[in-house]
């Protein structure tokens, strides 16, 4: 994979324009959760550190070319502020007049944070216009977003064929986590993909049985492959209309060499509430009356030593209902698992995704796998084997 980094790059004397993804929650006008923030601080730090200027190029929300100031990143200027440990300098646009007056303010090691690209609607149609208003604020171009890497828009696409470009620290390392997950991986792989549909994760399935050795399937979308089965799932989160897609998956994998895990034993309630009265039964003994809420402890067995098999695992999606107590077991043993075994450096673990995250914050193992991304569609599509614009931008010559 070709791509130059920070290091490729003289930034004395020069500016940055850097694309950042804070795109962060806000509670009454307060960043609730900095952990996007913290992690571009490094790409900030090497561009100042380096003598140059650090002008960050961002979204917040959705505000679809219409000035929402509910969505200015002024909102966000403080928490970057305190994570930073230095003043940070606010343009009220990102291109024009206001942006051009700040940066010709700053001086080397400052940095400014200019207003939503999103405020214009030519960001999201890949404005080759806009592009060019933003690059003409800086010498060098750095993505380091690689969680809004999917789309292409004017500050992930088209700015970057317009200033020599690299990628930024966390994008460096987002690009070789999966570089080392899915391209060139140590064999044999696994994946866990957990969720409530199989619709939404379809191509991803498709795409992975013939590059991993292990697929996992847990969550609601276990339950589809089960009734494909014949195996009766009573009241169960299911998508009975993609049994046939489901056994479809089965016979890729089976041409592919590629071993799909479903549930062994399940653990069944009749509501899904915290504590709920609960039972493990073997997986075709479900009652006609009761869900399947999560996988059970011969199923977490036949994972864990699924792992222990394997050099390189691929995570995406919860084993059960892990918002809630009981149901939260498979997914949290198995993460503890994994965890364990990457700890002991038997095997390399990359997760992703929204409900991953957190389900692995939950199990307490968040900090404990090889790499975890915190870019969720970015994530899926590049499990899928698409190419991302924002990615393919930064794969040419400068």
């Amino acid at each position: 994979m070709a791509f130059k980094t920070l290091d490729d790059m003289d930034f004395k004397g020069k500016t940055a324009l850097i694309r950042v993804d804070i795109n962060v929650p806000l509670e009454n006008g307060v960043v609730t959760d900095a952990t996007r923030i913290e992690r571009i601080l490094p790409t900030i730090r090497h561009v100042i550190e380096a003598g140059g200027k650090a002008v960050l190029l961002a979204h917040l929300g959705r505000p679809k070319g219409v000035r929402v100031p509910e969505m200015s990143l002024g909102l966000v200027r403080p928490a970057l502020e305190g994570a930073l440990g230095r003043p940070v300098g606010f343009a009220k646009d990102c291109m024009g007049g206001p942006a051009k007056q700040a940066v010709a303010a700053m001086e080397a090691g400052d940095v400014l944070l200019l207003e939503n690209t999103r405020f214009h609607a030519g960001e999201e149609q890949n404005d080759k216009m806009l592009a060019a208003a933003m690059a003409a604020l800086g010498d060098i171009y750095v993505n380091d977003a690689f969680s809004a890497a999917h789309r292409a828009h004017a500050s992930t696409e088209a700015i970057a064929h317009l200033r020599p470009a690299c990628a930024g620290r966390l994008m460096e390392a987002e690009l070789k986590a999966l570089e080392v997950a899915l391209s060139s991986p140590e064999r044999p792989v696994a994946a866990v993909v957990g969720g409530a549909k199989v619709s939404t994760k379809l191509e991803l399935l498709s795409h992975l049985v013939s590059k991993v050795d292990h697929l996992i399937i847990g969550g609601g979308m276990a339950n589809t492959f089960l009734a494909a089965q014949g195996i009766k799932i009573g009241k169960s989160l299911a998508e009975r209309d993609m049994t046939e897609t489901a056994s479809k998956i089965m016979a890729e994998a089976n041409a592919a060499g590629c071993t799909l895990h479903l549930p062994r034993d399940i653990v069944v309630a009749r509501e899904f509430a915290e504590g709920a009265a609960h039972e493990v039964l073997p997986v075709a003994d479900c009652p006609e009356d009761a869900m399947i809420l999560d996988a059970g402890p011969e199923t977490v067995a036949a994972i864990a030593e699924t792992f222990a098999q394997c050099r390189t695992l691929i995570w995406n999606g919860p084993l059960g209902a892990f918002e809630i107590a009981p149901f939260d077991a498979a997914t949290t043993a198995a993460a503890k698992e994994a965890a364990r075994l990457t700890g002991e450096e038997a095997l390399v673990s990359i997760a992703g995704g929204g409900d991953t995250v957190a389900a692995l914050n939950k199990a307490g193992v968040g900090s404990a796998f090889s790499y975890i991304s915190t870019a969720g569609g970015a994530f899926l599509e590049w499990m899928e084997g698409k190419t991302l614009p924002g990615v393919a931008a930064l794969m040419r010559e400068s």
